[in-house]
């Protein structure tokens, strides 16, 4: 059965987006009124890797079978569809539109997918023993997720790395590691029955090229665990925070090959953190497959090429696990030092920001 998905954020959000596409599904992508425009004429471009070819195949949303349109925030009515996926980055959703979408998908009674990083904070309400009224600090304004009913939230480690290349269009963009998107499911089985649905329609999906029938990686795995997203923690703790350094960020290889078994130890710290929550050893990933992945990570994270390119907020999963780790009687000295230099560029860009405003302002 065709699906109708609202998906929150156009550069990200296009990579699950294809794969709904292609399964035969209809999307809506969220995003700026020029981006809106922009994709409404030409679509959308997703270029995956294969494993038996030199170049990635360029997948153009015109040539699928689903229907895809660009809407502002204004334009999206939730009520319309029947999945929300949230796919930017955590400090956008209080953007101004944005909020108010959010507001309305609150009150619409929609089952809502995070492919987030920072998990929303109704979702972490699910998880057991944690006081997710102390986490509000960690969000750059936690009262967007304000009137969200956490049955209805869900999330999904988005381990697939994408980015847009630097010279092409905003309606394009490369993907880097072609892992799944590993969703937890709903409480209600009608809604987690929505996702193994899909799941199974990207599965059957294949995409047609010269004659021949290729399937395209970047599936969509539903678990019964709560706690599978939480395997995307070890990772951006031993990885993606560690790009930060005082004065310039490295790439994620370097971050986790730079000293393989400092990473292994705050890549397991903060696995047992995770158990202590409660979730399983096979909810989670081996140290050993993560390292091997991350020698194709030849890029600084999102997070620190943001904080380096002048970002004043960003998401922050280390703020996060160092708080949660705390309620459990927990403290890591790499995890404090991660949250440090985060914090310190954090307070320069915002103090260049103000003074770059303060200027405009005179001029």
């Amino acid at each position: 059965m065709k699906s109708k998905v609202l998906i929150l954020g156009a550069s990200y959000g296009s990579l699950l987006g294809t794969k709904l596409l292609m399964a035969g599904h209809d999307v809506s992508l969220v995003c700026t009124a020029p981006t809106a425009r922009l994709i409404n004429r030409d679509g959308t471009r997703v270029r995956f890797p294969l494993r038996d070819r030199a170049e990635a195949v360029e997948i153009s949303s015109l040539d699928l079978p689903g229907e895809l349109r660009a809407l502002t925030p204004a334009e999206a009515d939730p009520q319309h569809y029947d999945l929300i996926v949230f796919g930017m980055q955590e400090p956008q959703y209080g953007a101004p539109g944005v909020r108010e979408l959010m507001r309305r998908i609150a009150g619409s009674g929609k089952p809502c997918l995070a492919i987030m990083n920072m998990p929303p904070l109704p979702y972490l309400r699910r998880l057991p023993g944690i006081a997710v009224d102390l986490l509000r600090p960690c969000y750059t304004d936690a009262s967007v997720w304000e009137g969200f009913d956490p049955t209805l939230i869900t999330l999904a480690s988005p381990d697939p790395q994408a980015f847009r290349p630097p010279e092409a269009e905003k309606n394009v963009l490369q993907v880097g590691l072609p892992t799944n998107f590993k969703a937890a499911r709903f409480e209600s089985e009608a809604h987690t029955a929505i996702l193994r649905g899909l799941e199974a329609d990207i599965e059957d999906a294949r995409y047609q090229l010269n004659g021949e029938s290729l399937e395209i990686p970047v599936k969509l795995k539903t678990h019964d665990s709560i706690f599978v997203p939480l395997a995307k923690w070890p990772m951006l703790i031993a990885g993606n925070y560690r790009c930060v350094r005082e004065l310039d960020m490295i790439p994620i290889r370097e971050a986790v090959h730079g000293d393989i078994d400092e990473s292994r130890r705050i890549y397991e710290w903060v696995v047992n953190l995770c158990t202590g929550l409660g979730a399983d050893a096979e909810d989670l990933v081996l140290f050993e497959k993560y390292a091997k992945a991350a020698q194709g990570l030849g890029k600084p994270s999102s997070a620190a090429r943001a904080l380096f390119g002048g970002a004043v907020n960003i998401e922050r999963v280390d703020s996060l696990v160092q708080r949660i780790a705390r309620q459990r009687g927990k403290e890591n000295e790499t995890v404090h030092h991660i949250v440090a230099l985060v914090d310190e560029q954090l307070s320069r860009n915002r103090a260049m920001s103000r003074t770059e405003a303060s200027v405009t302002s005179v001029a």
